[in-house]
């Protein structure tokens, strides 16, 4: 298979290569970088590629299978990186805004607290909102694990809200 030849072959696929691990990573930079090492691995295995029968599920697989081996392995789960527009809705009203802000700042606080375990299944879950079989692949965790995991650690959240509003 020569360059023209890959290029009209698999070119097409990309923006829905790249709409996956955007799903998925919900990191612009990440996406793009899962994306292309997806195209050097397809350059790479071009002249074996000529023997799968649907090139776009096989792409599409290479993308979600790089997108969790780049979550289980070299992604950190800290509290930095819940993007406040995952958290909360824009508000015209600046002291809506504000409140918000504050109200966003605490749930971090509170999600960087809990046991790793925990921060990272509600991290894949709550703000990525990756399948329990995705969840099960990053984390090695069974469904049912992945449940009562992520039941605990949304009821410590809870708790640790109601304590806080019911000082204030």
């Amino acid at each position: 298979m020569d360059a023209n030849e890959f290029k009209s072959v698999f070119m097409p696929y990309q923006p829905k290569l790249y709409r996956t691990a955007y799903a998925i990573l919900r990191n612009a930079q990440d996406a793009e970088d899962i994306v292309q090492e997806v195209y050097m691995r397809l350059w790479n295995r071009r002249e074996s590629m000529d023997t799968a029968i649907c090139k776009e599920a096989y792409c599409v697989s290479m993308v979600k299978n790089m997108c969790m081996d780049f979550i289980r392995g070299s992604h950190s789960f800290s509290e930095d990186e819940i993007d406040d527009e995952h958290l909360c809705l824009t508000d015209e009203d600046a002291g809506m805004k504000l409140d918000r802000k504050e109200e966003v700042n605490r749930l971090k606080s509170m999600i960087s607290r809990l046991p790793d375990v925990q921060k990272k299944v509600m991290w894949l879950r709550d703000v990525n909102e990756c399948s329990f079989e995705e969840i099960g692949a990053a984390t090695g965790l069974a469904p049912v694990n992945i449940r009562a995991t992520l039941s605990k650690a949304r009821k410590k959240i809870r708790e640790q809200f109601n304590k806080l509003y019911d000082r204030v």
